[in-house]
């Protein structure tokens, strides 16, 4: 079956135009001997079937992160009959370097232009009739996000491929150097022998490596003479080769006639004074006010504390002593820790709603293009931690699962910046129930609010230095393409939250259903009183009561699950004041939950995984401690 590879850089539009031609029919696997997901389905295009696949970005053939790495290492291995480069049209003098890499790499390529509404709008020109000409390869105008464009390029793609058997490979002219490295080679390659000539010009270890394995020592004597050459007189002029190639070929082609009102906010997202300002109206709108006041604050009152608390489960416990005697199964029902009362209210009540608008505010950024400027803004901040910008998205991410932003730490560049944001996330990144619940019990008190932030806060800069100081290997470069400015779609907003609040239900309720029978176990057989003891000479250390010793372990299981203990705690009168700031700030920095701790298990191995979980704990009691000193 015929292949078809998408390439392109991050936020270019690869993933929206790969479920166009697949559908659902897709598969997620990470690539062999890496942690960088592949995703691969299956297309029809005029009656035929090919395989498809979606790679993680890249911005040329000389790789710097993991992602480009095994991007390339795909196209090598693979050899796909058909590379679809997509690009957003308008940054095409940045992105078409790479369009012209892959047809001197000898692949047959269409080029697409995608976003062109959005070109347009900024007032970008491009002749795409002489872009084809230039180029040797076809171009076809797209906007996915509309449809626009699509049926032409399946068009497109099915006549390529259907004549593969026809083409005639395309070479552009390279740098003399290239040139004449390129005659020295005699092996065969999956790149053309001009590829193989640049890429070991520019040092490039892997294929060097390869190089020397295939070549006999006359090809390695002539390629050393190049590469000391090269190295003597050229410097970078290799490097910007292809760019000049590009510039060339978009004269008169591409033409931007005017500077979009986007690029001015952009230019104040970028600047300190004016990033850090978005910053704070976006994390008092987005988690203070939507999460934290309507999502923990009405939504959970409304949910909770009427649907559920007054309607609903009185209702069904009132039929449930009805037609089950008092007993064992109606104990582990509609008892204390049942199903019922406990399990699906935590999850329905409490945690349904706060998600549910994390979900909500994370895709608006995410959609709009905030993020990937976040990141940009936030580079020098994470610099001192010992980590780049490109942290700011597990870390963000955090704030919503702690599970799922630990896998997202894969597409961080070195295991040194996994291990320190797995740290942060483990311990002073609160989940997305956990922070909307702890905001919703310290809103009505802004200075406890303001020192669980400056606890918080602090605690999570000073493990970064020390972290940083610590572990050995450098910071690796930071660069990272901005995708345009955009007012979302409302209804491709809310599709992106149904579809993680679905993820999130599938993989939680299970988990809250298991907790109450556990809690339930442990109750019935005197396990929790016996566990709750035992924690009571640190309730005490920490000057809170002893009932906040289940919270804890509530924590443990699951932090959100946690969160919520507190809250009934809270309305039940028994803390208040600074015991809730000092319960608060430990249960932010507790334990990573279960869940959490079995990704970072599986992602850092056992060892990291219980060092980092020990010193947590660690973390949380001496804070806890230092606080109630503090307080007294």
């Amino acid at each position: 079956m015929q292949s078809i590879v998408l390439i392109g850089n991050p936020n270019v539009g690869k993933s929206v135009l790969f479920y166009r031609l697949t559908g659902n029919y897709v598969t997620v696997a990470n690539y062999p001997g890496t942690t960088v997901e592949i995703t691969k389905g299956q297309a029809n295009l005029g009656g035929r079937s090919f395989i498809v696949y979606d790679t993680p970005g890249m911005y040329s053939f000389s790789p710097i992160t993991e992602e480009e790495a095994v991007t390339r290492r795909l196209l090598w291995e693979l050899v796909p009959d058909l590379v679809v480069h997509v690009v957003d049209a308008k940054n095409l003098p940045r992105m078409l370097p790479l369009t012209l890499e892959l047809i001197s790499a000898g692949f047959q390529v269409i080029l697409v232009l995608n976003m062109m509404d959005e070109a347009e709008k900024a007032g970008v020109k491009i002749d795409l009739t002489r872009l084809a000409e230039r180029v040797g390869v076809p171009v076809v105008a797209t906007a996915f996000t509309h449809g626009c464009g699509l049926t032409a390029l399946k068009r497109e793609i099915f006549k390529l491929l259907a004549a593969q058997k026809t083409r005639q490979k395309l070479f552009l002219r390279e740098h003399p150097q290239v040139a004449k490295a390129t005659s020295c080679l005699q092996a065969q390659y999956p790149f053309s022998r001009q590829m193989i000539a640049r890429l070991y010009l520019e040092e490039d270890q892997e294929i060097i490596k390869l190089v020397h394995q295939k070549e006999n020592k006359k090809a390695q004597e002539c390629l050393a003479a190049c590469l000391a050459q090269v190295k003597k007189q050229l410097d970078h002029e290799l490097m910007l080769f292809r760019l000049r190639q590009a510039e060339i070929m978009l004269a008169g082609v591409f033409r931007s006639v005017r500077r979009s009102q986007a690029n001015r906010l952009e230019d104040l997202m970028l600047q300190p004074l004016g990033g850090f300002l978005l910053v704070v109206v976006v994390a008092y709108v987005g988690l203070y006010l939507i999460v934290g006041r309507f999502g923990a604050g009405y939504l959970v009152d409304l949910l909770e504390g009427v649907l559920l608390g007054e309607i609903v489960l009185p209702a069904i416990s009132f039929w449930f002593h009805k037609l089950i005697p008092p007993g064992v199964t109606l104990d582990l029902l509609v008892g204390d820790f049942g199903i019922l009362t406990l399990g699906l209210r935590y999850a329905l009540g409490v945690i349904l709603p706060i998600v549910s608008t994390y979900f909500f505010v994370f895709a608006w950024l995410e959609d709009s293009g905030y993020l990937p400027r976040l990141a940009f803004w936030a580079n020098g901040w994470m610099r001192p931690l010992g980590l780049n910008g490109r942290a700011v998205l597990p870390l963000t991410l955090g704030f919503g699962c702690g599970t799922m932003a630990v896998l997202v730490t894969r597409t961080l560049e070195s295991t040194r910046e996994r291990i320190i944001a797995t740290f942060l996330l483990a311990v002073a990144v609160p989940c997305s129930a956990q922070l909307g619940l702890i905001l919703a019990l310290l809103s009505a008190e802004p200075a406890l609010l303001l020192l669980w932030l400056i606890l918080v806060g602090g605690i999570f800069f000073i493990s970064g230095k020390i972290l940083n100081s610590l572990l050995p290997g450098q910071q690796v470069p930071f660069f990272l393409e901005l995708p345009p400015l955009r007012f979302p779609a409302f209804s491709a907003i809310m599709q992106k939250t149904w579809a993680r609040m679905r993820w999130y239900f599938k993989e939680i309720c299970p988990v809250f259903i298991g907790i109450s029978v556990l809690l339930w176990f442990l109750q019935q057989t005197g396990l929790l009183q016996q566990i709750s003891a035992s924690l009571a000479p640190v309730m005490m250390f920490l000057g809170l009561p002893a009932q906040m010793g289940t919270v804890f372990l509530f924590g443990f299981l699951r932090r959100d699950y946690g969160a919520a203990g507190l809250w009934d705690l809270y309305q039940q009168g028994i803390v208040g004041g600074g015991q809730l700031l000092i319960a608060a700030v430990v249960l932010t920095l507790f334990l990573p939950c279960l869940a959490q701790l079995g990704i970072m298990i599986r992602e850092r191995g056992l060892f990291f995984a219980l060092l980092i979980a020990g010193s947590a704990l660690l973390v949380a009691v001496t804070a806890g401690f230092l606080l109630r000193l503090l307080l007294a």
